[in-house]
């Protein structure tokens, strides 16, 4: 049998699979099906992006195949640079074209919907032939083709760790089918489900009830499969709280933090991972920093000694108004936040080989949270400018407007979609304006040169003097800071930038160090200290045959002789 896996993408609070990032979910799916008597050779992955790229070239693979799968779903949808999740228009297209077994699985389950502020939606635009894993996609497909005495084909069920333990590795052979491999990073699972007695009013990830904690020799043997075949970039990202991997139970609200096990995990992704280029985690509930502070910093202390610069923990406040906190069952008061962005701070904040600060806080707000009122702007403005008159850093600020899914807290009590768009947009204008723009020139300071910058595309737009090129790129890393090149560099490779200039949620840069004989006008006029004019002027007076004569005959020679070479 002939199977295709068609990943259209996922983002979730602790799980996300939007290019350069590749998700547990295809590979679990193809792991499973291999443990059910499918072989390799048996198994095709393509993304959704392949797909609208290739026109009607895939039809017939698709038409032919034997079973078709398609993973997707959206919880907390964002803004994206490279791939676009799949729409349900698109879905359903795909799924007429095939006429094998059609599955879908992925947090789509629980509704689609692509933007935030609007309720998801049931799956009522599916043909009727497709079946949804109610639960987990992986155990579906197992249960379905391996078809064990006893077991119902159409079970749905979540699956066991020891059963991933061994579909991970199994599955691993799925990232070089990417179409972006080797430059893919792959999300790397620890656990799932909340440890907290009481859940976020909006949050889908109680859904899996209370964390069920993989190994950490399985976590590891994951990584060194992937690794062996040919990933080089990792992150620790799925699980709503890394400080509680293997958290233990004393009694309290929260889990008390294990430094041990994050030690052992961490130096054995090392161990068997020992040239790889990126290792950083995503989330840290701000509330197990702030009441067990010395477990955290240890656990601090482990992560910079193992990962790599530029990492970033995204703490979730979801909001700082009190009424709010205790509407929607929060998990962390504003000054216990604080006191997480001050110890992240204290450990973190030294500028690591990349250019980056080794690890920074990065803060989600939520809006349309139960009791919200116009207060409640004022009290997240005026928390995040205490951050910033504190001196502290963080890496971004991610405001976003809640979405809705049935079984939650919040739509028990009958909220549906978003109604206070006109004031979110006049409170996201404001944050950016005199927070954003201010935090990342602090994070990045102009003159600050960034290392292994991806290039990942480019855009061209015609103005009266000719057309104008402009080319994006980032680093790896788990929130990576969108970077644009005021000209056009070739795609897929990887260059040094020289900081030059920040917009709210982007910086401006050049390719470092800059030939000051070759250099474009569009390149040298950013350099920090000079204008357009200047450069002209440094333009018409090349060639320089090195930094005395550079100094010598262009006045501002000074300024830039640092940044550029003479070759």
């Amino acid at each position: 049998m002939k199977a295709i896996i068609l990943d259209g993408y996922v983002d979730e609070p602790a799980c996300f699979g939007v290019p350069p990032y590749l998700s547990p979910y295809p590979r679990y799916t193809a792991g499973a099906l291999i443990a059910a008597g499918f072989s390799e050779s048996d198994i095709s992955y393509f993304t959704i992006d392949t797909v609208r790229a290739s026109g009607k070239t895939l039809t017939e693979q698709f038409k032919s195949a034997d079973v078709f799968i398609i993973i997707s779903g959206m919880t907390v949808p964002g803004k994206y640079l490279k791939g676009t999740p799949i729409t349900a228009d698109e879905i359903r297209a795909l799924f007429r074209l095939s006429d094998g077994v059609k599955i879908l699985g992925g947090p789509i389950r629980l509704g689609y919907s692509n933007e935030g502020g609007i309720a998801a939606s049931n799956l009522s635009f599916l043909p009727e032939d497709v079946t949804v894993a109610q639960k987990d996609i992986e155990s579906f497909v197992y249960d379905y083709f391996s078809n064990k005495e006893g077991q119902p084909p159409f079970a749905h069920r979540y699956r066991t760790t020891e059963e991933i333990a061994d579909w991970s590795k199994r599955g691993a052979f799925i990232a070089k089918q990417h179409p972006d491999f080797p430059n893919i990073i792959c999300e790397l699972e620890t656990y799932r489900g909340c440890g907290r007695k009481k859940h976020c009013s909006f949050c889908t990830e109680a859904f899996y009830g209370r964390p069920d904690f993989r190994e950490e020799e399985d976590i590891i043997a994951e990584t060194e499969l992937l690794y062996q075949n040919g990933v080089r970039h990792f992150r620790i990202g799925r699980q709503p709280d890394l400080f509680a991997y293997k958290g233990i139970d004393d009694g309290g609200a929260i889990l008390k933090p294990n430094p041990a096990a994050i030690e052992k995990l961490y130096s054995g992704i090392r161990r068997v991972a020992p040239d790889l280029k990126t290792l950083h985690m995503d989330n840290g509930n701000p509330i197990t920093i702030a009441e067990y502070p010395e477990e955290s910093r240890e656990i601090l202390n482990t992560i910079v000694k193992y990962h790599t610069p530029g990492d970033v923990i995204a703490m979730g406040i979801e909001s700082a108004d009190p009424a709010v906190i205790e509407a929607n069952g929060l998990k962390a008061t504003p000054e216990q936040v604080l006191a997480a962005v001050r110890l992240v701070n204290e450990v973190g904040a030294a500028r690591g080989a990349n250019g980056m600060p080794e690890i920074l806080p990065g803060i989600n707000f939520v809006y349309g949270l139960l009791g919200e009122t116009k207060k409640t702007y004022q009290f997240n403005y005026d928390f995040l400018k205490q951050i910033y008159d504190e001196g502290l850093m963080v890496r971004r600020i991610n405001l976003r407007q809640v979405m809705v899914f049935q079984k939650t807290p919040l739509a028990d009590n009958k909220i549906t979609d978003f109604k206070n768009e006109k004031l979110f947009r006049a409170h996201k204008e404001l944050v950016r304006k005199t927070i954003d723009l201010l935090m990342l020139r602090r994070v990045v300071p102009v003159g600050t040169v960034l290392k292994d910058v991806f290039a990942e595309v480019s855009e061209s737009s015609n103005e009266k003097s000719g057309s104008k090129s402009v080319t994006f790129g980032r680093q790896f890393g788990t929130y990576p800071l969108l970077i644009a090149v005021p000209e056009y560099l070739p795609l897929n490779r990887f260059y040094d930038i020289l900081v030059t200039n920040h917009g709210f949620r982007s910086i401006t840069g050049v390719p470092y160090p800059i030939n000051v004989n070759t250099a474009t006008l569009s390149i040298l006029k950013e350099l920090p200290g000079l204008n357009k004019s200047m450069a002209e002027e440094l333009i018409l007076k090349r060639p320089y045959a090195d930094e005395e004569d550079l100094v010598k005959r262009f006045q501002h020679g000074k300024l830039i002789s640092k940044y550029v070479v003479f070759e």
